[in-house]
């Protein structure tokens, strides 16, 4: 079939592929920033089956900044439903551990607000409930374009642009556009194209999936309510929340080795729940939990991000929380560049501060998902002292596995790009866990939040492009936004207060459009040498 002609139209703008979470926030976001888009989605339909039900609190932190938390907030289980986590023999049998989460309602009513290490908590809602929310919000966009039923069959590309053959409706077209950027998936036809591959492990557990509507299984849920119910059958398996009452998913995970099509999910179910239970099955994934991870994050023009780049075992959600932190660092890049602020080559960053985190959590994930389907002693399903001892072991054991994993800070606010380009002084190389976080300003590290006196986190008063963040409102700042003026670059001065020099432990902070924290010193700065290289017009390492 030939293509017809090349579509008309702003060849400067960005080409999205796979409207998925990651494709739409980086939309959202580039939209935001004054970039036109283009997404373009093979599916007619979104999915039906729930996939990722955690939004984390970084995420949240992204979504805040783009005006999008509220709605998500609001989406996903009732206000009032707590986010707990149950750990039983069964759903009827007995308990061995839980972790007490709040409910929305509880964070949206600022409940121990003064503790959080963010503005905005993580947040338990199903992708079934999210992506229409990112989806209502591109549609209305007017500088996004949005094709379902619409693939990529090609890509050419030089110097000045790119050429991405699609089709739809069983016609070809032609769109040229400035960059390419592939969220299309784990089976990434953008990356296919780019002859990249994966990297790892291909199989560390196997699931059957199983997404059931049962009135009964709301009914026995709310004799004690949590978002999620650890079974110990024959294997682990998570009975998860989707609506608070009627839907609900069973994931019952198996070794890597085994067969997942002998299994009956009506059986799992059962093993699940303690017994019979009446349902409706909506649907059934088998499918590999897996640790892989591109080989190459770009090619000229053309980008991956989300599960075209890396794909692992969902502990904690982190593989859709990822994407959208790829979409938060690529989206500014892209937008510096296509307004003029910043050369084309401060996109080479891109790789080089995402792949890395990529590859931590790849590893930390796979870790953290080998500790919680250990082994467990069929002895806990024992009636008497002896059961209860099992029961008692194994609690010891899920206190030390499991609550970094429903609370990952490090995950969320830990990850960096001390190694970067584009950050100065960050020559620190802190390795990315789920639960450490230190809640003090460091180079290439997401700057903490704390509370300001009118109510507003410290990320709140961050401008759309870089920041300079001043602990000391006597400080002359004029050859700052002097520098930042010659260079056309988008730059703001806010004022911090400075009675927190735990979290804030220099006179500036110099904060890009992605809350990372570029730079930190004192009045001895050379504004625009420091300006030159967070823009990437001088590189401060490479690597």
């Amino acid at each position: 079939m030939t293509p017809q002609p090349t579509t008309p139209g702003d060849p400067a703008g960005v080409l999205v592929v796979g409207a998925g979470p990651t494709g739409l926030t980086l939309a959202i976001d580039l939209a935001q920033r004054g970039v036109p888009c283009h997404v373009v989605e093979a599916t007619e339909e979104r999915g039906a089956n729930p996939r990722c039900n955690t939004t984390s609190a970084r995420s949240m932190e992204i979504f805040r900044r783009l005006g999008l938390a509220g709605d998500i907030r609001r989406a996903g289980l009732p206000e009032d439903y707590p986010t707990s986590i149950q750990y039983r023999t069964s759903l009827r049998g007995e308990p061995i551990f839980r972790i007490d989460l709040p409910s929305a309602g509880d964070v949206l009513a600022g409940a121990g607000r003064d503790g959080w290490p963010t503005p905005e908590p993580q947040h338990r809602v199903s992708q079934l409930f999210l992506e229409p929310i990112l989806e209502r919000h591109a549609s209305r966009h007017p500088l996004i374009t949005l094709d379902r039923g619409t693939r990529l069959v090609g890509l050419r590309q030089d110097d000045e642009h790119v050429e991405a053959v699609v089709e739809s409706g069983g016609a070809r077209r032609t769109l040229r556009c400035a960059y390419v950027v592939g969220c299309d998936g784990a089976h990434s036809a953008v990356r296919r194209a780019l002859d990249i591959r994966y990297e790892g492990i291909d199989a560390i557990q196997r699931f059957v999936s199983t997404f059931v509507r049962s009135p009964e299984l709301g009914r026995l849920a709310a004799e004690d309510r949590a978002w999620t119910y650890w079974t110990y059958g024959r294997r682990p398996a998570a009975l998860i929340a989707i609506d608070g009452g009627e839907l609900w998913l069973n994931h019952a995970a198996f070794p890597p080795d085994h067969d997942t099509e002998a299994e009956d999910p009506l059986r799992l179910l059962e093993e699940a729940v303690g017994g019979p239970v009446e349902h409706e099955v909506l649907g059934v994934v088998r499918w590999t939990g897996r640790r892989l991870v591109a080989q190459r994050y770009q090619d000229g023009r053309v980008f991956l991000a989300g599960d075209a780049a890396h794909i692992w075992i969902p502990v904690g959600g982190f593989g859709m929380n990822a994407g959208i932190q790829d979409a938060a660092t690529l989206g500014w890049m892209l937008a510096a560049v296509h307004h003029g602020w910043a050369p084309p080559g401060l996109l080479t960053a891109y790789e080089k501060e995402r792949k890395p985190v990529g590859e931590q959590f790849a590893g930390a994930v796979g870790a953290a998902a080998r500790k919680s389907f250990a082994d467990v002693s069929p002895d806990i399903h024992l009636p008497g002292p002896e059961g209860e001892r099992a029961r008692a072991e194994l609690a010891g054991r899920l206190a030390i596995t499991e609550p970094h994993r429903y609370s990952p800070d490090g995950f969320s606010f830990g990850y960096h790009y001390a190694g970067s380009p584009l950050v100065v002084g960050g020559a620190e190389q802190a390795a990315i866990t789920m639960g450490d976080y230190q809640e003090r300003a460091r180079p290439g590290f997401r700057l903490p939040h704390v509370w300001l006196a009118d109510g507003r986190s410290a990320l709140d008063v961050l401008g759309r492009g870089f920041t300079l963040l001043r602990t000391d409102p006597a400080l002359d700042v004029t050859p700052w936004t002097e520098a930042a003026h010659d260079l056309k670059m988008p730059f703001t001065v806010a004022d911090l207060p400075g009675d927190h020099p735990e979290r804030y432990p220099t006179a500036l902070l110099l904060v890009r459009p992605d809350q990372h924290v570029a730079w930190m010193g004192g009045a001895d700065a050379r504004p625009r040498e420091l300006l030159r290289t967070v823009t990437g017009r001088v590189m401060a390492h490479q690597r």
